[in-house]
């Protein structure tokens, strides 16, 4: 048995679709996945909630005089059905 063998590379030929599959199934894998990430795009607080963007700023102040202008009188004291189970 000779100490070098005349020929290394056949023996890696074996190696080589192993090597190649491994590097090719890795950018197979990483394209499927940015295309999943793709269809689900991050959705806005405000679209989540369903809620429209150009809506009136809140203001405690503004809040608080409109409730006071209100009279006793117009509201009506409502009786909604009680939940299922409870007596």
């Amino acid at each position: 048995m000779p100490t070098f063998q005349s020929k290394p590379y056949r023996q890696s030929q074996a190696l080589n679709p192993l090597v190649s599959g491994s590097f090719a199934l890795s950018q197979i894998t990483q394209t499927r996945f940015d295309h999943r990430d793709m269809r689900h795009t991050k959705v806005a607080k405000e679209e989540a909630l369903g809620m429209d963007k150009n809506r009136r700023k809140l203001s405690l102040q503004e809040e608080y005089w409109r409730l006071q202008s209100k009279t006793e009188e117009e509201w009506e004291q409502v009786r909604i059905e009680r939940p299922p189970g409870v007596e």
